[in-house]
């Protein structure tokens, strides 16, 4: 959905761009407790809890915080 962080897509331009980066896209299927990509939504998530604006909430929904 529109302006809910970047799409794979998205991130592969930005890899292409800056050589070295190590961005990744939300973790947003089914995870597995205390798995890698688990404690990356856990981190987000409290990194994330004070963002109100429209695009913050739709972050969110997305990683399913």
């Amino acid at each position: 959905k529109d302006g809910a962080g970047m799409t794979k897509k998205g991130v592969a331009a930005f890899r292409r761009k800056n050589p070295g980066s190590k961005l990744k896209t939300a973790v947003t299927g089914k995870v597995k407790p205390g798995s890698k990509d688990a404690k990356r939504r856990k981190s987000f998530c409290a990194r994330s809890r004070g963002w109100t604006g429209e695009r913050g909430k739709a972050a969110r929904r997305r990683w399913k915080c």
